[in-house]
């Protein structure tokens, strides 16, 4: 199957607003649902039609794209702590790529969590404990670990923390999608500009 450049951009967003969302929960304590879900969504995603709908409907990527854009365009500072965020989540994929064990496990775990949304929405604490237990039972195994930086308050918050974790592995997730559509380091070095003008035809039609 080919990838276009659109397709791409829908990796990488969905890598920034899960970023987006554990830094604000980290600094903030808290973080919007709009932000969260579309993340948390695509980690019961195995078919869908187009690498966008495995986040939800039209536009739910729209503030990870937006992140996106604003580094890509250097309108606004450089924010390192995204670009720390982003290479730490590629690489941990590329480990967890090589372990078939954790994959499998992963995959196994999701489908125990896929029971619980019978029961509990999609943002409930008990759902998102079960998928940051999930997280650690595996991901938190490999090297290297992300350092998350915050509010110690935040924290140490034990909810707060299994947002945190879910928010990662769908991180991982999303960095899985992109290395299935062909995604490198090299192509948002050397695309910049294309990446730039694919989020700007994904948040045109958003602007009013």
């Amino acid at each position: 199957m080919t990838y276009t450049v659109q397709d791409r951009l829908i990796a990488l967003g969905a890598i920034y607003q899960a970023s987006l969302c554990v830094r604000r929960i980290a600094t903030k304590g808290t973080v919007d649902t709009e932000l969260m879900e579309p993340c948390i969504y695509s980690l019961f995603q195995k078919d869908a039609p187009t690498p966008a709908e495995v986040f939800g409907p039209p536009g739910a990527l729209a503030p990870g794209v937006r992140e996106l854009a604003n580094q890509l365009s250097g309108k606004t500072a450089r924010d390192l702590e995204f670009t720390r965020y982003l290479l730490a989540l590629l690489k941990l994929e590329s480990v967890l790529n090589r372990r078939p064990d954790l994959v499998e496990r992963i995959a196994q775990g999701i489908e125990g969590a896929r029971a619980k949304l019978d029961h509990f929405p999609l943002l409930h604490p008990n759902l998102l404990a079960h998928i940051a237990e999930l997280y650690s039972q595996t991901v938190s195994q490999l090297q290297p670990r992300i350092l998350v930086r915050g509010d110690p308050a935040y924290l140490q918050n034990p909810d707060n923390q299994n947002r945190i974790r879910a928010l990662l592995l769908a991180g991982i997730r999303a960095a899985w999608l992109w290395r299935q559509m062909g995604g490198s380091r090299w192509k948002i070095l050397f695309g910049r500009q294309q990446f730039l003008a694919a989020a700007q035809a994904y948040l045109r039609p958003l602007t009013h």
